[in-house]
Order: C-alpha cells, then structure tokens, then sequence
C-alpha cells in the first residue's frame, strides 16, 4: 500500500518573491539530467524535468525540533483503480466510426469495436493502438467490489479535444490538447459495485494524435505532519548559479544549486554532477540544534513513475553514495521528443565526514523518519516512486556559518547512437573512467569550482551589460545554462569532438542545423570548438556518402538516436546557407580558416547551390517552419546573399583568391539585386512578390557582425526604423502574417540598430516577456506578443542566440 502524507503548514509568513524567470535552472546538464523549479518560492511547487514531468527534490530542516521546508514539495502519489498505460498494459475498446448514441452507457454493445492496447495514437513509435482518422471513441469496462471512501480522480492525457464519461454521465471536456496526464477529481456516487465503464471521445485537429485515459484513488492510511514553511527571503540566478535565501526560525539558510558548465574546460563541462550546498547560520545569538534533510525522487531515473526501480547505498573513499536505475534498463531504446531518460543511474553522494546518514524509503517514510528522528535502515530497495534520503547532521549552530554540500549526478552509461554506433559520455570516453571517480572529483574540488563559477558570473553579466544594458544581461544570465544543458558532449568513432543538440519541445531532433544556426552565438564566445562539434557530424553526414544531396542535411536524427535524418522535408537553402554563415563566423573568431579548409569541398557544393538557387527562392521550408511554407521569401534570400559573401571571405583566408573574388562580387550583386526585389517603400517586403508584408530580416545581423560589407548601412536603418512601430508589450512580431514572434530572432533584428537606445528598446519587451509569461516552464523562443503566451517550444537551446551582441563586440574588440 503506498502512502501519502498532506503537508500541513504552520508558522508562515508570507513574502512576495520577484519574478525573474518563467522557471529557474536548479540541475542542468543535458537534454535528460534537467530539473527546474516552477515557482519563485522554491517550496511552493514540485521541482519537474524541463518536459513537466515531476523529478522531486525535498529539503527539510529541522531547528530545535521544529521542521521547515525550504526546497520543493513532495509528489503526489495515488493508486490505481483503472491503470493508464503509463503504468502498465491496458486494454481498450475502439471505433473510428461515429457510433450509435448509447455508446457511453454499461451495457453498450459494440460487436463492431476493435481492441487494442493502450495508449492510442498517431505516432507508432509512442503508442501501442493506432488511431488513423480524425476521431476516435474508446471504452474501458471495470469492476469494483467496494467503493472506498477515497477522492477519484479521471486521469488523462490527450491531444487534442477530449470528453470523457463514467458511466454514461459526462464528467470531463476540454476543447485542447493537454500534453500531461491531468487529474480531475469526480463525484464518487457515479461509481456504482459491480461493473463500471469509463469512455472517452477524442477528436485531432491537426498534427499527432495521442490518447490515454484511467481512475486513481488518494490512497488510503494517509498520515498528518507538520511542516512549516520557510520563508524564502531572496532569490537570485546568475549563469552557473541559482541562489535561495530563507528564514527558518531561529537560522538563516543560503542554498545554492551550481551545475559548473564552464565551456573552457570539457572534463567540466561534461561531469554530469551538480552541487546542491547550504550555508546555515543563527539569527539571533543563540545556539541552536540542526539537521538538514535532503529527498531526490527515483523517478530522476524514469521515462514514467511507474517504472520499477533499484536503489542502494554504498560508500566509496570518502563518499556515501545512494545509486537508483530502473530495473529494465532499456538502452538507447527510447526515442522521442517528451521523453526523459530510463538507463543508467542517478547518484546522490554526501562527503563522509558529515556523518550523513543515507537510506531508501517512500516518500511518506522519509517524512517520518525526519520528523520523529526515527532512523530508516534500509539500504536497498526495489519498487516505484522510491525516495534517495540524506540527512546530515550539522549539531549546533551558532553565528558563524555552517557550510555543506550535497552531490547529484547521473551516469547515462551510453549517451547517444551515431550512425548505429554506441557512444559513452566524453568524461568517460575511454570506457574506464567511474561515476565515483567523477563524484570523488567533483567533491575534492568544491571550493574551485565556486571560485570559478562566481569569477565567470561576474565577467558574463559584466561583459553583457557593457553590450546592451542590465535587461540585456539578465536575459543572457536567463539563456545561459538552458542553451548549454540542451546538448551532449561526445566523441564520434573518428575521434572529433560532438556536441549535438536535443530540438526540445519542437520535434526532438538531435544535431538539427537550424538550431545550431540560432544557438552558436554564445558557444562562439566561449569556445569555438563547441561549434565545430555541433557541425562535425553534419559533414560526416555528407562525407561519408550517407548524404548526397547538393545541400545540407536537416538533421541527423531523433534523440538520442543520431543514424540520419528524420525530419520529413529538406530546408536547402536555410540549412546550406547557416553551415556557411557558421564556418565564416568560426575563422572569423579563431582568426583563420584551417577548420574550413578541411571540409572546403563540401562548402563549396553547397555555395554552388546557394550561387543558383538562392536569391530567389523557390517554396521551402525556413527555420520558421511553424510559418509554412513561403516562396520568394527575402529573408532567406538574405541568409543566402550572406552566406556567399562568408564563403568569399574563407576562400580569402585559405589563399584562393580567384574563388574569393568571384563570390564575393557574386554576393554583393545579389545584395543590389535583393534591395529593388524587396523594396516596399519604408521597409523591404516580407516575400517579394508581395509588398504589403514585412518581416525581420533577423539574418542582416551576420553581414554586420563579420564585417561583410555587403549592404549599405541605408538598408539596416531603414528597416530598423520601421521595426520601431510594430513594437508591441512583448515583442516585435516576427512578420506581418501572425502576431506571435520568436525572441532569439529579435535579439538578431534588435543588434542591427547602429544606436544603442534603439537596440534597448527592442531588447525590453522581450525582457517584459520572460518575467510576465504566465507559462512557468523554461523559457519558450516562440511566444505570442498579445499575451506573452509560450507557443510549445520549451527549453531550447537556440536563446543562445541572445548572446549576439556580445559576439559582436568581442570580434570588434579583436580588431
């Protein structure tokens, strides 16, 4: 029997706590070891995957006797009555075919229904039945010999409309997709003894389908404890960091979560450890009895949380280690977009000399255990939902500081696929490297690494004020650890460096070009090298002959499964001409061209295409994919026009100059033609075929910031002071057709402006945006201007677009 304990609140006070971000960053490392807090009081809500999927993490502190809660809040956990496929195989009813009107009613007899296994669905590769038409109608029959005295709840999840109904009576509608499982409390007196039948009607409305439908129960013997609430006094992020201050009684409580991605060292940017430390200290004089407490759910290490799991406890060198899998472990299996990892194993450690005492319970347990100083002895333990506790003892505290340090990390064994290729984590690139060994490491080096972590806080936000302003520092402080923790860093079989990005939220691809494209800006700063390794398996794709087309590939798959390209259209002109811009930018940065020479005659086919095809181009895809299809598009033409002018330049810096000078005079011929084609009066047109429209030709910025020459400074103004009157409270709209916008794109439009003050003024509305978005989920790129609602994209890497300004100034300052 599985318990719950319902936390009950005494001794708060409440505190308004600023917004600065729609989520913030507590364990970033990768596209799978990624958990952020929802709220602004860190306590308020349970700590989740960038996904929305609950990964809970709990600290208690127990002062004099009295317990307060400062991090996150315990999961939910409910049991089943009519288990959604989620937790194990369930069997549906079905038709695609409109049914007679009884269809919801007991005795309902549908000779003509199929079965299957749920869930239902479009993509195969996520579901067990296929729904192939527009709608589907689906029953579950059930018995139950006692109704308890418990809440039920409907549990579903689907996309997109969905009316569900116990037995005959509806009791659910909602006209959207709701891409997790929600909980919908229902009236009990619609259960009945005997047989019950749960049915849903699901509609599509455009894109996949998905449905998956069940009944839950509160579990019964829940148990009452009391829990104050720390009072959260600041909270702060910075790149590396994200820092909470509380009040709990008697005691002050600085916590602090570091994941250390400096990129100027890969063995530290590629340790998949983060630091969760405390420093605790009286407020009042006194001397005061304390005990921290610290919970990390198994569901850390889940795709689902009813997956089973195995954990236990074990001590290496001067680490207490607790370590929890799933038992299956599904390697490399699972594929997909709203996906987290269910391989390998995650790791909570504590320094021995803590004294720490470590176990493995359920949540309601590890509860117990604190609340009443009943030591838990368990040391392994196999189930689902279990709870890795820490609880360490710091004695008595007075007014000088307590500090300690917990560590959490995550050993994915394998990382990615490449071309059917198993590749290890590049810490453990040799195969015989250990996550203790790293946990060891991470834990003997804690005081440098705070001492670096805060040295780059500070040189980032300096530098970034230095460039745009304070709005425009926070917002790259915002972009930092998201860009950085949506990639894996690897070795291929060749030995070059991989640094391949997860497409979150928009269709999980994993190496997509037009996200490396928008992304590169921040990598470009810090370490070029990162920026190759997102391109090196591109031209593998190509060089290997496993791609042979004229132009870059898209992709090279689905994450974590890198052996070709997914995605179902090419974008020619967009991706050929971002591997150009990138290369251009790349030998800008290092100050040579060795890294373009080397993959010169791929460069060169692609330049041919782009040479014919793209001053005006025909119906493709753009990165704005979102948007449709356009022909005629101007701002893809410019990425062309660029992207020429950028090959002219490396053919100047590997010594061809007959190549240099025909592509050169080629790319600023383009760009006079480019100007009568687009010229719409006050700005230059969206497509060229339609002067009504206008869009922001976000790709101009590449011309400025290299130093191309290839358009006069009349066309940059003149779009920049059109741009000025579509201003919106959150955002310049990204062109004429929609009101939504992308805010990577405006960060490139904004570094246009040859005055500051407008630069400013494009920035704040996507400041206004981040703060003010009532989605509290990592920040979306792609977001609505009338009501800074997030637009599906979440947690993508390409807000390391944000840093192009700063891009910008380094290269002058290389001048």
């Amino acid at each position: 029997m599985r318990t719950i304990f319902v936390l009950l609140l005494i001794g708060y006070t409440a505190v308004f706590a600023q917004r600065t971000a729609p989520a913030y960053p507590l364990i970033t490392h990768d596209p799978y070891f990624s958990i952020w807090s929802s709220s602004d009081s860190l306590n308020k809500s349970t700590t989740k995957h960038w996904t929305g999927a609950n990964q809970s993490l709990t600290g208690l502190i127990n002062v004099d006797g009295t317990v307060y809660s400062f991090l996150g809040q315990s999961e939910k956990v409910y049991q089943s009555i009519l288990p959604t496929a989620d937790e194990k195989p369930m069997e549906i009813s079905y038709t695609e075919d409109k049914p007679i009107t009884n269809w919801t009613d007991i005795d309902f007899k549908g000779s003509d229904w199929k079965t299957g296994l749920g869930p239902a669905g479009s993509e195969q590769s996520q579901v067990k039945t296929l729904w192939k038409k527009d709608e589907i109608w689906a029953r579950r029959s059930f018995d139950i010999n006692k109704i308890s005295n418990n809440a039920i709840f409907l549990k579903i999840r689907h996309d997109d409309n969905a009316i569900a109904y116990l037995n005959g009576k509806e009791v659910y509608n909602v006209p959207k997709l709701e891409g997790k499982f929600v909980y919908i409390e229902l009236d009990k007196k619609l259960l009945r003894t005997g047989k019950n039948v749960l049915a849903v009607y699901a509609k599509n409305t455009g894109g996949p389908s998905f449905l998956d439908f069940g009944l839950v129960q509160e579990p019964t013997g829940a148990a009452a404890v009391k829990i104050a609430e720390a009072r959260q006094k600041t909270l702060s992020f910075n790149a590396l960091q994200t820092i909470y201050t509380f009040v709990c009684g008697s005691v002050d409580l600085t916590l602090t979560f570091t994941s250390p991605l400096l990129m100027d060292d890969l063995d530290l940017l590629s340790r998949p450890v983060s630091y969760i430390a405390t420093k605790v200290k009286s407020n009042d004089g006194k001397q005061h009895d304390v005990k921290l407490y610290y919970g990390a759910s198994t569901n850390i290490a889940t795709h689902t949380p009813f997956q089973p799991v195995e954990a236990r406890k074990y001590a290496a060198e001067q680490l207490s280690i607790l370590k929890a899998g799933t038992t299956e472990q599904p390697l490399l299996k699972r594929a997909g977009d709203d996906v987290r990892i269910d391989w390998g194993y995650m790791y909570v450690a504590a320094p021995s000399a803590y004294k720490s005492v470590q176990s493995i319970s359920t949540a309601g347990e590890a509860l117990t255990g604190f609340l009443t100083g009943k030591s838990i002895q368990q040391t392994t333990m196999a189930g689902e939902q279990l709870v890795l506790n820490t609880v360490i003892p710091l004695g008595k505290v007075g007014t000088a500081t307590q500090e300690n340090y917990v560590l959490l990390g995550y050993d994915d064994i394998y990382s990615l696929q490449y071309f059917k290729t198993n590749l290890r984590p590049w810490w453990n690139s040799s195969g015989k490297e250990t996550i203790e060994n790293q946990l060891q490491l991470a834990s003997k080096q804690y005081a440098s690494v705070m001492e670096r972590a805060a040295a780059f806080d500070r040189k980032l936000y300096t530098d970034a004020v230095k460039s745009g302003g304070e709005k425009y520092a926070k917002l790259c402080i915002l972009a930092y650890r998201q860009a950085v923790s949506a990639h894996k860093l690897v070795k291929s079989p060749e030995g070059e460096l991989l640094f391949l990005s997860k497409e979150n939220f928009s269709n999980g691809s994993i190496g997509t070009v037009d996200i490396t494209y928008p992304s590169a800006p921040l990598f470009l700063i810090y370490n070029p090298e990162l920026v190759k390794g997102m391109m090196n398996g591109i031209f593998y794709f190509s060089e290997s002959g496993k791609w042979t087309k004229p132009y870059s590939a898209h992709d090279l798959g689905t994450y974590p499964l890198a052996n070709g390209q997914t995605y179902g259209e090419d974008m020619p002109i967009e991706e050929s001409g971002n591997m150009l811009i990138l290369m251009a930018a790349i030998a800008k940065t290092e100050g040579n061209a060795s890294y373009a020479k080397k993959h010169w005659k791929t460069l060169t086919i692609w330049a041919e295409y782009l040479s014919k095809e793209g001053l005006d181009p025909a119906n493709q895809l753009s990165t704005d994919d979102f948007a449709g299809h356009l022909a005629r598009n101007a701002n893809l033409s410019v990425k062309a026009i660029v992207a020429l002018g950028g090959y002219g330049m490396l053919a100047e810096k590997i010594g061809d100059r007959v190549a240099a000078a025909k592509y050169t005079a080629m790319a600023k011929e383009m760009a006079k033609k480019w100007m009568t084609l687009a010229d719409a009066g006050d700005h230059y047109a969206l497509t060229f075929n339609d002067k009504n429209t206008w869009s922001q030709k976000y790709n101009l910025v590449w011309d400025k910031v290299l130093g191309l020459e290839l358009f006069p400074q009349s066309v940059y103004d003149k779009e920049m002071k059109f741009y000025l009157t579509k201003q919106t409270r959150y955002g310049l709209p990204l062109d004429s057709r929609k009101t939504y916008t992308k805010s990577d794109w405006i960060t490139w439009t904004a570094a246009l402006a040859s005055e500051r003050k407008d630069f400013e003024t494009l920035i704040e509305p996507v400041y206004t945006y981040a703060v003010e978005t009532p989605d509290r989920v990592p920040l979306s790129d792609w977001h609505e201007t009338k009501d800074a609602r997030r637009q599906n994209f979440t947690a993508r890497s390409v807000i390391g677009g944000f840093f192009i300004k700063m891009f910008e100034d380094k290269l002058k300052g290389k001048k």
